[in-house]
C-alpha cells in the first residue's frame, strides 16, 4: 500500500468524513503503519492532542487516528485473497 493510498475525504461542508471501521487486525496494522510513516515524515496529526492522553508516540497516534476513523484508505485490487499477480475473475 503506497503512501498516496491514505487520504482524507472532504464533504461539501468541509468536515472530514469518517472511514468505515476496520475489522481485520492485519489491515488495521497495515493502515496504521503507513500512517505512522507519514507522521515520521512530517505529516500533521489529525487527532486533538487535548483528547489524547498518555504518550504521544507517532505509532500510538497513528493507531488512534485509524481507530477513530480519521484515516481513509483504499484496498489493492488483489486484497480479497487472490494471489499477487493473478487477476481475480
Amino acid at each position: 500500500m503506497a503512501d498516496e493510498d491514505l487520504q482524507t475525504d472532504k464533504s461539501s461542508t468541509g468536515e472530514t468524513e469518517r472511514a468505515a471501521p476496520i475489522t481485520s487486525r492485519f489491515l488495521f496494522v497495515d493502515v496504521a503503519a503507513q500512517r505512522a510513516k507519514q507522521l515520521r515524515r512530517g505529516a500533521l496529526p489529525r487527532l486533538d492532542r487535548a483528547l489524547f492522553h498518555g504518550p504521544h508516540k507517532l505509532e500510538r497516534t497513528a493507531m488512534e487516528e485509524v481507530r477513530s476513523g480519521l484515516i481513509a484508505y483504499t484496498l489493492p485490487t488483489n486484497y480479497e485473497g487472490s494471489p499477487r499477480g493473478v487477476p481475480k475473475e
